[in-house]
């Protein structure tokens, strides 16, 4: 790109403009996922809304690939592209909490650990994900799974407005107020509709829960998954948690004997009083022994980022996910048939409970497509090695293709890996066609189309 064009794109923009040349560039251009190595034209790391204008306009008008980078944790590598512009949001993470209105504002590169500390301070929360270094704009656009979404909703359902830069630069907030059509789009259609700088979030009030991860071995995994399935509709919706298969970490309360050994895990939420905790976990400790646990009372905040150690930025990752209406026992048989052979401390597979809060809203009140599934599955394939990808992610494939007969075609947006754009049509489900035409509306030149694409 001519010189010129980047001097004058660092005049216009206050926060960091990276190209080739400059010594920042290899650090800039990193995303989460190392096994995606591109080289865009340029970074932009943006210090406010201006600079992603500025950003959004040199891509346009240039006729550039546009990349947009919240918490980069994009699986596919959304975040970055070659040839081309990518918006890096990560100099945007403040965080500003009312806690008279029970709001907060976050800015577009704000992660869930930035999001929580500054919520826990007044003893509010809402639904984040599961490792604390996720971007909370990537999370919510998407849907926003976690373990509150059974008590509050997705962390769509609590959002209340969001600040977007459109395809042709213009500075728009959409809220059941303004530019409704937007709004209704954003909540489930991803990053499809413009760079999101900041979004605005109804808060409830959650301080400390009662949970953590317990490990059982797996001759009894069969009867853990089936009494989760069997059980959880009924839980009150304060109870979330989800059953992992994991290699067990060198972590101080698992016995130094099982560090390296398989177990199904279940990890453990209950957001209610906490000296009700122990009862709500007492059914699941009588299907079971438990070989080791670290569940109890602890801030929020410290559960949201339990696992963050285990998925640092530059691992390989391959991912599978899917919808599920019922975990019937056919389902359960093949995940007992690919789950223990989870290849890598990092690696897991989850099914997240979806129901309670998520399935009291109008199916059509947001575009997320899937209220009436129960679950959601994702096989996270994760691994530090290159040379283990062709195992890994063929033990990836092989228990997604076990899995799907028992699924819904759709899965979470979130969990898509870069080759699922054939399944696009059915991830956004009856919402498709109605997101089309509001891609028509806000980006008919489809500048956004580096994410799970809806086609203008």
């Amino acid at each position: 790109m001519a010189t010129a064009t980047m001097d004058d794109l660092r005049a216009r923009v206050r926060g960091t403009v990276t190209t080739r040349e400059d010594e920042a560039y290899d650090d800039a251009r990193a995303v989460y996922n190392a096994m995606i190595d591109r080289r865009p034209e340029v970074v932009v790391r943006t210090a406010n809304a201006g600079d992603v204008i500025a950003a959004v306009d040199l891509a346009r008008d240039r006729g550039l690939d546009l990349a947009v980078r919240g918490g980069g944790h994009s699986v596919p590598g959304f975040g970055t592209c070659d040839d081309g512009v990518v918006v890096d949001l990560g100099g945007m993470r403040g965080v500003r909490v009312d806690p008279v209105a029970r709001t907060a504002r976050a800015e577009g590169g704000a992660t869930w650990g930035d999001f929580n500390a500054a919520t826990h301070a007044f003893g509010l929360a809402t639904t984040g994900g599961i490792i604390s270094t996720t971007g909370v704009g990537g999370l919510t656009l998407g849907g926003g799974i976690g373990y509150l979404a059974r008590g509050l909703g997705l962390s769509l359902d609590t959002l209340i407005s969001a600040d977007v830069v459109t395809a042709d630069g213009r500075f728009l907030t959409a809220s059941e107020r303004e530019h409704e059509d937007l709004f209704w789009a954003l909540r489930g259609g991803g990053g499809n509709f413009g760079v999101v700088t900041a979004l605005e979030f109804r808060l409830a009030p959650v301080t400390d829960i009662y949970g953590g991860p317990m490990f059982f071995e797996l001759a009894d995994a069969g009867d853990v998954l089936r009494w989760y399935r069997d059980s959880i509709g009924g839980m009150p919706d304060a109870f979330g948690g989800f059953p992992a298969f994991q290699i067990a970490p060198p972590l101080p309360f698992i016995p130094e004997d099982r560090h390296g050994d398989t177990f199904l895990a279940f990890v453990a939420c209950w957001s209610g009083a906490l000296d009700e905790g122990e009862t709500i976990l007492r059914p699941l400790r009588d299907v079971a022994p438990v070989v080791a646990e670290m569940v109890g009372p602890m801030p929020y905040p410290a559960l949201n980022g339990a696992f963050d150690a285990l998925v640092p930025p530059g691992l390989q990752h391959y991912w599978k996910a899917n919808f599920v209406k019922e975990l019937s026992d056919d389902a359960i048989e093949a995940h007992l048939r690919h789950g223990p052979d989870v290849p890598a401390v990092n690696s897991t597979m989850h099914i997240y409970p979806i129901d309670g809060a998520v399935h009291r809203i109008d199916p059509d009140a947001t575009a997320f497509a899937h209220r009436d599934a129960n679950f959601a599955t994702v096989i996270a394939g994760m691994w530090p090695d290159p040379a283990d990808n062709d195992a890994n992610v063929r033990w990836v494939k092989d228990y997604y293709a076990a899995t799907a007969p028992h699924s819904e075609e759709g899965g979470y947006i979130n969990f898509m890996a870069g080759d699922d754009q054939d399944r696009v049509r059915a991830n956004f489900g009856r919402h498709y066609d109605r997101l089309v035409e509001v891609k028509r509306t806000y980006d008919p030149g489809n500048l956004f189309h580096l994410n799970q694409n809806i086609a203008p």
